[in-house]
């Protein structure tokens, strides 16, 4: 009995190792005939999140206020900022990575092919001292004269022949055109197309105001020739916006009387679809009462949550306190600071991407709320990292090499990739660097990670095979960046991440041998 168990033990052995022989040749033939490669052994490395740096990233962050008209110690003051409690002064700069102009067609064309960026000088000063500072620009142009002391559309319009009506404000007589003119669709047509001719270049400018109608231009309380053409004027306008302005976003109030000739009551139906069509044309969200109770409520915060994440939003400030009543907010506002507090509630809840350092207000944030505006920096807009990623330390050229990366977004916003003008241009990509110079040598672009899907609280984990092949036996170091693919792949969006971060942009994650 015992040496049958014994022979069938032996031939259960035997039987095994022809069957490991087998499989091993089976193995060998797959991997001759590329069916089956081996694959590289991958280390897991840990990236720390930088939790607190301001990063000079598109559409995100803080917003500076400049204007034409300011005062002489404009940038002297915004250059040496003393907060309560804090040794040394700050910069503005390093706080705010835009600078909005808020201007008037007059200024920026006062006569027919004249225009305000060759011959104002007061623009220029402004837009060079900002560059000076790395911000890039933003612009609203508005031509509605009402409550201004001055007429925001220039002379020779009215002079051309445009219908217009006249208003006063104080003892100053101004004129304001009727949009549906014939006349002055035309002269704005030709404006506009030379104005984009000049700063549709995401290089110098974030984001431009693509209506610019009606009273401050916040594209209400619009007087016509016929109301009637409320559909038609709107639609013209965000047609000729999109059609010039072809690599910067564009951004409209989402207003309850939007294109109305009220600026406030009930929302009309028609406010929706108005701005749904501006939407499909790549505009993207923009409101000018944050923190208003009277004005921001539940219609703009439903807008608001509606596009949460697939567009961006951009906030302003409602109350100007050195001229409004604020305490006269359902908020029972006492304080300037508590009003800061409560346009930074409604940018919270609304999942903001920009907020606002107004002219006038600008001290206020610093002096009153300094804490809400290092928080905005931390926890606003969209700040982008990868904490994990499984790669391999040594590289053997024949075999499979797979990168698992994982990201998140600590930000309640969201890196609007999705949007018209970007059109999915920032992708993650990981490098080879020249461990001498840290320069690419070689840059893999994953296209599957999409950073538009990244939300708070819901890492992103992908895996990506890159093609080793062709790169040349070495030492080097990986990277990793989200990189601009129509900028021949460079760093295009800055990580929030610790450690060793090269001039360009690129994260080093690992030493790595190709063999």
């Amino acid at each position: 009995m015992k040496l049958n168990i014994m022979i069938q033990s032996m031939a259960l052995a035997l039987a095994t190792m022809v069957a490991f022989v087998n499989c091993s040749k089976k193995v060998a033939a797959s991997n001759a005939s590329g069916q089956e490669d081996p694959v590289n052994t991958n280390t897991t490395i840990r990236i720390p999140a930088d939790t607190e740096t301001m990063l000079r990233n598109p559409l995100n962050g803080w917003v500076l206020y400049g204007s034409l008209n300011a005062a002489a110690d404009f940038w002297t003051k915004l250059d040496r900022i003393s907060v309560p409690g804090q040794t040394g002064t700050l910069k503005i700069e390093d706080f705010a990575g835009t600078m909005y102009v808020r201007t008037s067609w007059t200024s920026l064309n006062p006569s027919e092919n004249v225009y305000g960026w060759d011959t104002n000088e007061k623009l220029k000063t402004l837009i060079g001292n900002a560059r000076q500072r790395k911000m890039k620009i933003a612009l609203r142009v508005v031509i509605d004269s009402r409550d201004k002391a001055e007429d925001f559309t220039p002379a020779y319009v009215r002079e051309a022949g445009a219908q217009g009506y006249y208003t006063k404000t104080g003892s100053r007589t101004v004129w304001s055109p009727y949009p549906d003119d014939r006349v002055f669709q035309q002269k704005y047509t030709q404006f506009i197309k030379a104005f984009a001719q000049k700063f549709n270049d995401p290089e110098l400018v974030e984001f431009i105001d693509g209506f610019g109608l009606g009273k401050w231009g916040e594209a209400h309380s619009m007087n016509y020739l016929d109301v009637n053409n409320r559909e038609q004027v709107f639609k013209w306008a965000v047609d000729l916006y999109s059609n010039e302005f072809t690599k910067i976003p564009l951004a409209i109030n989402y207003h309850r009387l939007i294109a109305m000739p009220k600026d406030w009551g009930a929302a009309d139906p028609m406010s929706e679809n108005l701005l749904n069509y501006a939407f499909s044309k790549g505009y993207i969200l923009r409101h000018d009462a944050f923190g208003m109770s009277g004005y921001y409520q539940s219609w703009e915060k439903t807008i608001a949550e509606k596009w949460k994440h697939k567009l961006p939003n951009i906030m302003e400030g409602g109350w100007v306190t050195a001229q409004h009543p604020f305490q006269t907010d359902a908020r029972k506002y006492v304080t300037k600071g508590d009003v800061r507090r409560g346009e930074y509630d409604d940018s919270k809840q609304a999942g903001v991407n920009m907020m606002d350092f107004r002219v006038g207000e600008t001290d206020i944030w610093f002096n009153e709320t300094f804490d809400l505006v290092k928080s905005f920096i931390t926890e606003g807009g969209y700040r982008l990292y990868p904490d994990q990623i499984s790669i391999p330390a040594s590289v053997v050229k024949s075999a499979k090499t797979t990168i698992e990366h994982k990201w998140n977004n600590m930000g309640w916003g969201y890196c609007p990739n999705n949007i018209k003008q970007w059109n999915y241009k920032y992708k993650v990509a990981f490098a080879l660097l020249d461990p001498a110079s840290k320069k690419p040598v070689s840059i893999f672009v994953d296209d599957t990670a999409d950073p538009s899907k990244w939300i708070k609280g819901a890492p992103t984990s992908y895996l990506f095979k890159p093609d080793l092949s062709r790169v040349t036996n070495g030492a080097y170091l990986w990277a990793v960046a989200i990189v601009d693919t129509s900028k021949q792949n460079q760093p295009g969006i800055l990580l929030a991440t610790k450690g060793d971060i090269t001039a360009e942009g690129w994260t080093i994650v690992s030493d790595v041998t190709i063999k």
